[in-house]
């Protein structure tokens, strides 16, 4: 990938996309982009940046502030949970993505996409990368804001709904939680589309 990059100005201006959330049984998926010259990528390894599921809580928030710091530009959007029930989980990924792209104020050269699936309808040039998030520093910073952003936002909601635990699980189907559900049931947060979800749907007489 960075020989690719070598080839472009420096100064050329180059898009990160990423999703967090993919997997998680509660709550939206969460999609970030930042912006920043290919002279960039360098500081962003010389950092620390990588993929955020790799990074301690209190290192990615470090890292988020960074980040946006060094971006050009940058963009949280995500899919709510009826959108993942509605269209899927890939398309609700594709489509926070998409929604994180068309809000920035700044227009890359290229988005470099982590997955195989390109962002539907997108003007801008793209590059896919599997495994994007490990292999390329800008993918790993989106990855990163989404992370602090979405973890923040299950945290705040943990308040409302303390019994699935999910200051700890940040949504994914731990046994605690997925006992909670059977003992609870789901809460409007829930993807009915997951299987554990679904599975403990109020039974119609």
């Amino acid at each position: 990938m960075s020989t690719e990059l070598d080839l472009l100005d420096p100064e050329t201006l180059i898009a990160g996309v990423d999703e967090v959330g993919r997997g998680t049984l509660f709550g939206p998926v969460v999609a970030a982009v930042v912006v920043i010259p290919v002279s960039s990528t360098t500081y962003l390894q010389e950092i620390g940046v990588k993929d955020s599921k790799q990074l301690s809580a209190k290192k990615r928030l470090k890292l988020a502030q960074e980040i946006k710091i060094v971006a050009k530009g940058y963009h949280i959007s995500y899919a709510s949970v009826k959108e993942i029930d509605r269209l899927n989980i890939l398309q609700a990924s594709l489509l926070a993505m998409k929604r994180a792209v068309l809000h920035l104020s700044v227009e890359p050269a290229i988005c470099l996409v982590d997955g195989r699936q390109k962002i539907p309808d997108l003007t801008i040039p793209q590059q896919t990368i599997i495994g994007g998030d490990r292999l390329s520093p800008i993918i790993a910073a989106a990855s990163i804001l989404a992370k602090v952003w979405r973890d923040e936002l299950i945290i705040r909601l943990d308040a409302k709904y303390p019994q699935y635990d999910l200051a700890n699980n940040k949504g994914y189907g731990t046994l605690k939680h997925r006992l909670a559900l059977e003992k609870y049931g789901v809460s409007p947060q829930h993807r009915l589309s997951f299987r554990p979800c679904y599975l403990n749907l109020p039974k119609k007489n």
